[in-house]
């Protein structure tokens, strides 16, 4: 029996469904190697590493996105699930929520006005179209909110979209250092700090360092998911009257 050619091999392939799904682990898994291998330094974030290879193995091969997305968005399902299911370790915790409950509101509301309006008016000093400035708004809001955000106060969500996972694998690989620079050591006060502007891929990463940091990253950034998608078309709606 004569071997199948590569190139028919890798059609056969891509039809299944599975082959999406495989490839996300299998780029993920390897992210989390190298991780690991490095010391767990910033630079190699699982999650940067695993876009980066697939976006190689999609160029290399020549596969539309969409047939990928078709095998892998059973893990884009799990999204919404594994995003509810974040905050069961903030029971463990419910004591120190409640003593921090007023100085948590004030940094939510600072934050999220800051991560939203701070990157609008760096937009609009560069001249950037009024589309690419409302799709910078929800950008440290968790992507499923931020696109339907994005939509509603006149962005564009695909680049609403690209630009949420920038902003999540910045922060991520960024927030050890910068909390070194300014010296704060509180995990609770690092965690809800990350989960504000940050989002899922910021949270993912401190939990990596504490359950407390990764507890109060779930609540910044469930909370600022909300705030954000409540208040962001309100206000952008006063200001452009």
């Amino acid at each position: 029996m004569k071997p199948m050619p590569p190139a028919e091999l890798w059609t056969q392939l891509t039809a299944s469904p599975l082959l999406g799904l495989s490839v996300t682990l299998l780029a993920y898994l390897a992210g989390v190697w190298l991780f690991k291998r490095s010391g767990q330094k910033p630079l190699c974030n699982p999650v940067l590493i695993a876009i980066v290879l697939l976006s190689l193995l999609l160029w290399a091969t020549g596969t539309p996105y969409q047939r990928y997305f078709d095998g892998a968005q059973f893990i884009h399902f799990l999204l919404g699930p594994a995003t509810v299911a974040l905050a069961v370790p903030l029971h463990a915790y419910w004591r120190r929520l409640r003593q921090m409950a007023l100085p948590l509101v004030v940094a939510l509301f600072a934050g999220s006005a800051t991560a939203a309006f701070s990157a609008m008016g760096l937009a609009w000093l560069f001249g950037a179209s009024p589309e690419t400035i409302f799709s910078l708004g929800p950008k440290s809001v968790t992507t499923p909110i931020a696109m339907g955000v994005a939509e509603q106060i006149g962005g564009i969500p695909s680049l609403t979209a690209v630009l949420v996972i920038l902003t999540g694998i910045l922060g991520a690989m960024g927030f050890p250092a910068f909390f070194r620079l300014l010296r704060i050591r509180n995990h609770a006060m690092q965690g809800f700090a990350v989960g504000l502007t940050a989002h899922g891929l910021g949270t993912a990463r401190a939990f990596m360092v504490s359950e407390e940091m990764g507890a109060f990253s779930a609540l910044g950034m469930g909370l600022n998911g909300v705030l954000t998608a409540v208040l962001l078309p309100l206000l952008l709606s006063l200001l452009i009257r």
